[in-house]
């Protein structure tokens, strides 16, 4: 699943995904934009075929977040 989330990642940020780690920080590390997170946030839906409820999306912080949160409702 990390791999990915960095591959998606990547299509907004200028790095490489061995670079991008759990602990990223989506906001400080990666500097995305409110449109770059939303469109982060639908591509991760589409991809593991979740839907991830806006405050919950709000909460994000880090790419380990992403992936507690995908795991929570990929299982519902």
């Amino acid at each position: 699943m990390l791999d990915k989330i960095r591959k998606i990642l990547c299509e907004f940020v200028d790095m490489e995904p061995d670079q991008i780690t759990l602990d990223t920080d989506i906001h400080s590390d990666l500097a995305l934009n409110s449109l770059e997170l939303v469109n982060f946030a639908v591509e991760v839906e589409e991809e593991f075929d979740v839907v991830i409820p806006d405050k919950e999306a709000m909460g994000i912080r880090t790419v380990g977040d992403v992936i507690k949160i995908v795991e929570k409702y990929m299982n519902k």
